[in-house]
């Protein structure tokens, strides 16, 4: 799945202990055996009570392994018109273990009959016998009691008639709708499933461990078709019109993978060097938008299949864009659903951004048929174990499919974004321990994706590129059609070397490695399991402390812990039992040569070869730790920047900026100090460095303009006009250059728009009355789209006029322009309307609701109407979004998170303390008020030094 967070707005661990069922293949975790269904014998009144008042033979969140599925077969008939469906099934199950109950998940499901066949009954086609059906919702389980006895190494056949209303929001089998051009609503049904919402499209073992495979059958009216995760096999005429599509029985998979549409899309197909056919499905006036993501999906597929040597395994690849989805993409076997933003790619409104964007959700996706649907976790604790190597595959395989797109840039920001909530306490491990549904879903988060992708990327540089994929490779075709954890994958990169790479005491490095000037890298005996515990199972971020004394540098890790500092009492009991074992690299200024170091206790020195005038610590920011210079260290750096920054990478560069402004969150380092590190900009040669240099200061005045500090708020503007206007003049109002050149185009254009100056207020404003004039015709560049639409957004005509054409528009890449755009309002009352158009769900769609009220937050003129309207109004968006789902979090954070004073801290508390009583806990809730103390403090500490710093720089 792609989280869509940062596009839609602005541009523990558990040991379990696993038997092996060789009849099927299958490994079914024995964590609750027959043992459990014998106290329910002895002690019933234990047990919870069913809907019915009977009592519920199960009291486990998760599914007891006496039963597992081997087969289902699956008839569902949804009416487009009721908008409601009713289905059947029948699931051929292995008893392992004698039993009287099955125990199912199933939620807001009608049972309308069960009934259970032996393979005898079926040999000889006896009717089933009826089962007794209890329904326990608080577990969103059913148990079927049988009449007798089901006795163990037995297959069953259990068949379920049900029906259901289409879901109303974007979980389980859902309706969505979308206009045409001329104005016709028109509904389609679609599903999404994961983590835990099969269950409610259909009775099933809704765990990721309860592999089987499925055969689909779906019903429609001659007007639709019908997509599935395989290729249609046949159709089938019905009295009355309707029509019955049969598809192929899928590879063994989790059910939170399996997907099923009815719809009247158009498509686009091409067929990949394997045969593989891939068709992109859109609603009928979008098919033009359609062709960049069939480029990029064969492009990508093939990719795959050739870096993995493992063919993707079925005959065809649907990627669908859906026009109403909750995430960015799902990435289900054979039928990839997405939201439109993240498919569809509009030549003439879609950014260089928006171009990137889709090529990397796609490539996200695609890495998820091996990497979660070839290979799963074994429960949702290691969903990184999907997320994180989906995230870490997307930087590969852009790379090498669009090299021209630079991505591997914007994966060192990715890093440097999950730091931010990493380096709180209120973080959590990578592999962490998640039982209830709410607690599933927040599982799917930065730290399960993003951190998730850069310890890998990490891991990568230890072992070098080579070994890496040979042990994911290995990995892939261990665990395939299987169920994996954490340690199985340190097992695969540990046996993925050959027998020369292997130290006399067991242990695999590699040979680019062991040829390389290290110091004491040959002597460190470290195994991958037990450095990578380090990183997975316990949470935060290591900071590597240098203290250099002439050619001896003494090391010290610690926890980074933003917004505590080593003065505050609670700093040292927040560093107890810390430990990491660091993959450390440097550099000197001696040679280009990558030094080499596993950092593994709290404390070590290292004795330089040679003489050196400065050292540099993590290589091109392939570490996931921040680093501070004791002593003289920040001093020669900066010394260094100012009069050849080329001698450092760019990416190390780029740290440097990134690592001195953490350490300013932390009290390690003063703002004047960091500050004076970004004076080198003005002859930055790297846009990606220019770039970071630029967001700190622009972030820096952004807080003083929302805490209304007038007078540093206008000294920070004439700085920024001062210090970039020679690069602000030099940007043309084009889509020409690199990707980078683009992205700074947009990055300076807007700055300087929002800060008012002149000429970018009159360009903008020429260009907005001509595409008003050209009644929306004119095509203005892609790359300053937004900055025009936001310009032209604070008159009242062009506010009118943009919600006029946002609900024209037919590009979603333009919509969330327009959308940013008029967000920027100075107006309070056109806020208002924005918001309750999106409550509304019609002109502005409920999946946009959460962008809007975070971009409406971050406007000085709307951050206390949104935060008021949330309070007002969290019954109404619970009705809209489920608890922990990512929209709430969204919302949570995105209104609140930015807050810097005590009186809003207490106000904020207070809120979250009432939904606790109401029974809603989120861990967002812990996350927010630590940011905003954060923020209060970071205030009090460094304005003074801002404004002082300021006053001496202009």
């Amino acid at each position: 799945m792609a989280n869509s967070c940062g596009k839609l707005i602005l541009s523990i661990y558990i040991g379990f202990y696993c038997s092996a069922v060789f009849t099927p293949q299958i490994c079914i975790c024995s964590q609750f055996t027959s043992s459990s269904i014998d106290q329910f014998k002895k002690d019933p009144g234990a047990f919870p009570v069913a809907t019915n008042g009977e009592i519920f033979p199960w009291r486990e969140l998760r599914l007891p392994t006496v039963v597992i599925p081997l087969h289902y077969d699956l008839f569902v008939h949804p009416n487009l018109t009721s908008l409601d469906f009713v289905a059947s099934e029948k699931i051929e199950v292995l008893v392992r273990d004698a039993t009287q109950f099955i125990i199912l998940h199933s939620t807001d499901l009608e049972i309308m009959n069960a009934t259970l066949q032996s393979e005898e009954d079926l040999r000889y086609r006896k009717p089933g016998e009826k089962l007794t059906v209890l329904s326990y919702p608080a577990h969103e389980q059913i148990a079927l009691l049988a009449p007798e006895k089901l006795m163990a190494d037995l297959r069953y056949s259990v068949a379920i008639d049900f029906q259901a209303k289409l879901a109303d929001g974007f979980e389980g089998f859902y309706k969505s709708t979308y206009r045409t051009l001329g104005g016709e609503t028109r509904t389609i049904a679609v599903t999404d499933f994961e983590p835990t919402q099969a269950r409610m499209a259909f009775p099933c073992f809704d765990e990721p461990l309860f592999k089987a495979n499925f055969s689909i059958k779906i019903r429609r009216e001659s007007r639709h078709i019908a997509l599935s995760n395989t290729p249609k096999v046949k159709t089938i005429e019905l009295e009355g019109g309707l029509l019955e599509d049969h598809f192929e029985t899928t590879v063994k998979m989790s059910t939170y993978l399996v997907a099923y549409i009815v719809c009247d899309f158009s498509s686009v197909s091409g067929t990949a060097s394997s045969g593989v056919k891939v068709s992109i499905y859109a609603a009928p006036d979008k098919w033009s938008q359609t062709h960049y993501a069939l480029e990029a999906s064969l492009k990508l597929l093939d990719f795959y299949e050739n870096y993995f040597d493992i063919h993707y395994p079925l005959p065809k690849l649907d990627l669908v864009a859906i026009p109403d989805f909750e995430s960015g993409a799902m990435e289900n076997w054979g039928l990839i659903t997405y939201r439109e933003t993240s498919l569809l790619f509009d030549p003439k409104t879609s950014s260089t951004s928006d171009k990137l964007w889709v090529t990397e959700v796609i490539a996200h996706e695609l890495a998820h048929q091996w990497f979660g649907n070839l290979v799963t976790m074994e429960w949702w604790n290691d969903i990184w174990l999907n997320e994180g190597f989906a995230r870490y595959m997307e930087l590969v395989s852009v790379n090498a499919t669009y090299p021209e797109l630079q991505f591997d840039d914007n994966f060192v920001n990715m890093c440097f974004e999950v730091i931010k909530r990493d380096s709180l306490n209120s973080s959590h491990p990578i592999s962490n321990q998640a039982e209830t549904p709410t607690q599933v879903k927040e599982m799917f988060d930065a730290v399960s994706y993003n951190k998730g992708a850069c310890i890998l990327n990490m891991l990568k540089d230890f072992l070098s590129e080579e070994k890496f994929k040979n042990g994911i490779i290995h990995y892939l075709r261990k665990f395939s059609y299987r169920n994996a954890k954490n340690d199985d994958l340190w097992s695969s990169l540990s046996n993925a070397c050959l027998e020369s790479d292997f130290t006399s005491d067991g242990f695999c490095y590699s040979s680019s490695k062991t040829t390389s000037n290290t110091l004491t890298f040959l002597r460190e005996n470290v195994e991958i399991k037990e450095m990578m515990a380090t990183w997975t199972l316990q949470k935060g971020i290591p900071l590597v402390v240098v203290n250099r004394e002439g050619r001896s540098l003494r090391l010290r890790q610690e926890r980074f812990l933003s917004g505590v500092f080593k003065e505050d009492p609670e700093w040292g009991t927040l560093q107890e039992r810390y430990l990491w074992h660091i993959p450390v690299t440097y550099s000197m200024s001696s040679s280009n040569v990558i030094h080499r170091y596993i950092l593994k206790s709290k404390t070590d020195t290292l004795d330089l070869p040679v003489e050196t005038s400065w050292v540099k610590f993590n290589v091109d920011s392939n570490g996931y730790y921040i680093v501070h210079y004791e002593g003289h260290g920040w001093d020669q750096l900066i010394t260094l920047l100012n009069q050849n920054h080329t001698l450092l990478r760019p990416k190390d560069r780029i740290g440097l900026i990134h690592d001195a402004f953490q350490l300013v969150s932390a009290g390690r380092l003063t703002l004047d100090k960091a500050l004076d590190l970004t004076r080198y900009l003005q002859h930055e040669t790297s846009i990606p460095a220019l770039l970071k240099g630029l967001e700190y200061l622009e972030l820096f005045y952004h807080i003083m303009e929302r805490r209304n500090v007038s007078d540093v708020t206008e000294n920070l503007k004439l700085y920024l006009l001062q210090y970039f206007k020679p690069m602000i003049d030099m940007q043309s109002w084009s889509d020409e250059g690199s990707a980078w050149d683009r992205v700074l185009r947009s990055a300076l254009l807007k700055l300087a728009c929002y800060l008012n100056y002149a000429p970018c207020i009159r360009k903008a404003t020429e260009l907005f009355s001509q595409w008003m004039e050209s009644s929306g015709k004119l095509n203005i560049p892609t790359d300053v789209l937004k900055i025009v639409y936001s310009v032209g957004a604070q008159k009242p005509a062009g506010w009118n006029y943009l919600l006029e054409q946002y609900e024209l528009s037919l590009s979603g890449a333009e919509k969330n322009k327009i959308l940013y755009a008029l967000s920027t309002s100075k107006h309070q009352e056109k806020l208002m309307k924005l918001i309750e158009l999106g409550m509304e769900g019609k002109v502005i769609k409920t999946q946009d609701l959460a962008a809007l009220l975070y971009a409406i937050a971050r406007n000085p003129k709307g951050q206390q109407l949104a935060w008021n309207f949330v309070k007002e109004n969290w019954t109404h968006l619970l009705k809209k979004f489920d608890l922990g789902s990512f929209p709430i979090r969204m919302i949570i954070s995105g209104t609140t998170s930015h807050f810097s004073s005590k009186d809003e801290l207490q106000e904020v508390k207070l809120f979250f303390e009432s939904l606790k009583a109401q029974g809603s806990h989120l861990e967002i809730f812990q996350i927010v008020l630590e940011t905003i103390s954060k923020n209060i403090k970071w205030l009090e500490k460094n304005l003074p030094t801002l404004r002082n710093w300021l006053l001496i720089s202009i």
